[in-house]
């Protein structure tokens, strides 16, 4: 809902491509900045209270844009609350990310991300939906703050409910507490550099989310090429995440995968030939169709990273490792939207997204010479099962 408001507000007032961009940029930037700190401390203390000051966070942050938007305040203070709102999301998601693992057994874990994603992606579909006819209905997008505000106040009550929240009682508090340090704050990035499968599943959704970034600029597919108001908006933001949602749902009555590495390829190309499909499209149920199919897709390379990188991590170092994968993939999804919002300036949005789509089928070849490990990747827990420092 937070997402479909911004788009279509800030647009509204700027009618600027890059304006959009700046939304991804104003949220990545404390991330790059801030995330291995964080991920530090997500290995020192409880995890689930650092969820939950970044809750606080959050709420503050939603009733500021909700003034910002009722009153007309500067758009310049918009991006100064995306500032701070992205310097709380920094240390949220390594403790979030570094959580689940402490709260079920590793057997099941790739199912749990499953079905977290399918938890997930259920909101993503409602919130745009929801968010383009709250638009809709009352000509503005304050009233859509304020709704996502009190679900996150929601959020923070449930949080508080997580009996032994893993990581974040007896087990951090009889670890020895390591001082922050260069040498520590850079563990994850070595971990990550030295485990070359989790290396090379990263660097493949950095990419190919940074060049295949088409979903911020939908605002202007939706206003100026498919010409459909707020409500096909926040239809054609819900696509990806149904797509995601029926691929998490197939996925979590299946057995595992057995070639984790060669679907995840196939995943990604799949991605990338559907934003260029996209890009091209004039048609809104094409757009629309295309849209599912690449949210399905990164759906399956979603939930094949997030099992990858906590199976073979080891819990004292999952809050910094976590930290290095939200940097990767934080970045790609909000920078790759400010490079398509300044791509989009330059040479229009139609380009914009056609050359980022090409350019993901390029990365995916790319990493597929560069890790032949990721190419015999194969079921995930039976990978978890060697040692966490191996580099195959």
């Amino acid at each position: 809902m937070l997402q479909v408001a911004l788009g279509w507000e800030l647009y509204e007032r700027t009618h600027s491509a890059l304006a959009l961009g700046l939304v991804g940029l104003a949220t990545a930037l404390p991330v790059v900045i801030l995330a291995l700190p964080a991920g530090h401390l997500a290995d020192r203390i409880d995890r689930k209270k650092i969820l939950i000051w970044a809750q606080v966070e959050f709420i503050l942050a939603g009733l500021a844009l909700a003034a910002l938007s009722y009153w007309r305040g500067p758009v310049a203070l918009v991006y100064a609350v995306l500032l701070t709102r992205g310097a709380a999301q920094a240390y949220n998601n390594p403790a979030r990310q570094a959580l689940l693992p402490r709260l079920v057994p590793t057997e099941i874990f790739g199912n749990a991300v499953t079905w977290a994603s399918s938890a997930f992606q259920i909101a993503a579909v409602v919130g745009p939906g929801l968010g383009g006819i709250t638009i809709a209905l009352e000509g503005g997008a304050t009233g859509t703050y304020i709704i996502s505000t009190v679900l996150t106040v929601m959020y923070l009550i449930a949080l508080t409910q997580i009996r032994a929240s893993g990581g974040g009682s007896a087990e951090v508090e009889g670890r020895p507490r390591e001082k922050m340090t260069l040498e520590s704050l850079a563990a994850g990035m070595r971990f990550v550099r030295d485990t070359k499968v989790i290396l090379a599943a990263i660097t493949l959704d950095l990419f190919a989310v940074l060049l295949g970034g088409a979903t911020a600029l939908l605002p202007i597919f939706a206003k100026d090429i498919l010409h459909v108001g707020p409500d096909g908006l926040g239809w054609l933001r819900a696509a990806p995440s149904v797509g995601a949602l029926m691929t998490a749902l197939t996925i979590a009555h299946r057995p595992a995968m057995r070639r984790t590495g060669p679907t995840l390829l196939f995943a990604v190309a799949g991605f990338g030939l559907a934003t260029v499909v996209f890009g091209l499209s004039r048609s809104f149920w094409l757009s629309l169709g295309m849209l599912f199919v690449l949210g399905a897709l990164d759906g399956i390379s979603m939930i094949i990273r997030s099992t990858l990188v906590q199976l073979r991590t080891p819990d004292e170092m999952r809050g910094r490792v976590s930290a290095v994968n939200s940097v990767f993939i934080d970045m790609s999804n909000e920078l790759g939207g400010f490079e398509s919002g300044a791509l989009a300036a330059l040479v229009g949005p139609v380009t914009a997204v056609v050359v980022g789509g090409v350019g993901t089928l390029v990365v995916v070849g790319s990493v597929a010479a560069a890790w032949p490990e990721l190419r015999r990747l194969g079921p995930l827990v039976e990978e978890a099962d060697a040692s966490p420092g191996q580099s195959s």
